[in-house]
């Protein structure tokens, strides 16, 4: 969700290069801007969908976005072990929260015994 000045900047400057499969806008400024320590290159950028941050871009797009692609890879192109796109759930009811951890249980496991505590005098 743009605001005024990237909606106004976009529309002036901006060409539409495509939209992934979520329906984010990617485009490119139609003549060469000094980005990246002042090298010559045109400006690539994003439209985010309402609420999303930068991790929501699939990795196609961002290669794109920073210029290490010079256009996005093609959903035919990918591997079959490539999983689709997951944006990063940290922080939510959804983030990864692995075996033993105090949030997925609320509880710590109980002790394997297979540990000694250390102590100076030993």
């Amino acid at each position: 969700m743009a605001n005024f000045g990237t909606w106004l900047h976009t529309r002036r400057k901006g060409r539409l290069v495509g939209k992934d499969a979520d329906g984010r806008s990617y485009y490119e400024s139609t003549g060469p801007a000094r980005v990246g320590g002042g090298v010559l290159r045109p400006e690539r950028w994003v439209i985010y969908l309402k609420g999303e941050d930068a991790s929501a871009v699939p990795a196609e797009w961002w290669g794109w976005l920073h210029h290490t692609l010079d256009a996005p890879i093609p959903q035919d192109e990918r591997k079959p072990w490539q999983l689709p796109h997951q944006a990063n759930m940290t922080g939510t009811s959804a983030s990864y929260r692995p075996e033993g951890s105090l949030y997925a249980t609320g509880k710590h496991p109980p002790a394997t015994g297979d540990y000694e505590a250390w102590s100076p005098e030993a």
